[in-house]
């Protein structure tokens, strides 16, 4: 027995279509995809070169200073472990929060899921301010503390959402009654049965958590005063204002010039370096996580 095979023939509109979508999608990949390969070129570049506006397809005067400065700054080195610290302990707590909440929200069973949720909608579009919030850390004790920076935003209510749509969607009712039917109580049943079901949903929480703790800054800003307590966000920030600062004295001795100049050109440097190195966890962790972003994001989307 033979198969045919037949091939559609396609027109010329078709063709034409297929050949606009294709200019037009690689167009928006360039826009999005350029500020990023020039950040990485310009981290390698002679920082007098990026300043002139040479730099634009290729590094030019390709030199490893910019790293190597950071590495030996203190500063940055501990901003970076701190941040690694914050963020681990943070999305701990957070799927800590995050998981039980929403698995017992999920619960048809439970009666009064329907009003807590509600409750925790609420909050997503009226909360009390900065000013209020910040009285509440130092009221309670977290002012210039690690838990500053971790406690206030245990609980994110989108995420919640998402993770209890995922529990309703994939955790069925006859499950659980097929367990209590062999003696298995809540608390076993959610530990052995629901949380090794639940891996996508732990890795697409745990990827928005991470992302979330690791590019924060503003909390650090407000929250922590102490300098060795700072993340590493936040002293890319400083670098940058420090750039720009001390480009507002205009009267120097020549000494003075070439040292600003030499300061400027190093800072240029590190304002690359940074923000690439800033960027290798979130890079390294994505692709472990990528794989379960459709079934965890989906599955916890499609209903309501």
């Amino acid at each position: 027995m033979q198969t045919a095979h037949h091939h559609m023939k396609r027109s010329r509109e078709d063709v034409i279509y297929d050949v606009i979508i294709f200019f037009i999608l690689t167009l928006i990949f360039l826009i999005v995809a350029y500020p990023l390969y020039f950040v990485v070129i310009s981290s390698f570049s002679d920082p007098v070169a990026v300043a002139g506006g040479k730099v634009i397809f290729y590094p030019i005067g390709f030199t490893l200073d910019g790293y190597k400065e950071v590495f030996k700054t203190q500063a940055v080195m501990r901003g970076f472990l701190n941040s690694l610290i914050y963020t681990a302990v943070g999305v701990c707590v957070n799927l800590a929060v995050t998981i039980p909440t929403s698995y017992a929200l999920s619960r048809k069973d439970f009666p009064l899921n329907r009003p807590i949720t509600l409750f925790y909608i609420v909050t997503m579009f009226v909360g009390g301010g900065m000013m209020p919030t910040y009285l509440v850390v130092r009221d309670t004790g977290l002012l210039n503390t690690m838990w500053a920076l971790i406690l206030p935003g245990a609980l994110g209510v989108y995420n919640m959402i998402v993770a209890r749509t995922f529990f309703t969607t994939n955790i069925p009712s006859e499950l659980m009654e097929a367990a209590k039917l062999d003696g298995c109580g809540n608390t076993r049943f959610f530990a052995y049965i629901v949380l090794p079901l639940s891996g996508a949903i732990m890795a697409i929480l745990f990827l928005y958590y991470g992302v979330g703790h690791w590019n924060s800054y503003f909390s650090a800003l407000i929250y922590i005063t102490d300098r060795d307590k700072f993340p590493l966000q936040l002293e890319l920030r400083n670098i940058l204002l420090q750039n720009s600062v001390n480009m507002t004295k205009t009267v120097m001795t020549e000494e003075e010039l070439a040292e600003k100049e030499r300061l400027e050109a190093l800072k240029e440097m590190m304002k690359y370096s940074l923000i690439i190195i800033s960027s290798i966890p979130v890079l390294i962790i994505y692709p472990f996580v990528q794989k379960h972003f459709v079934k965890g994001v989906m599955i916890g989307s499609v209903k309501g």
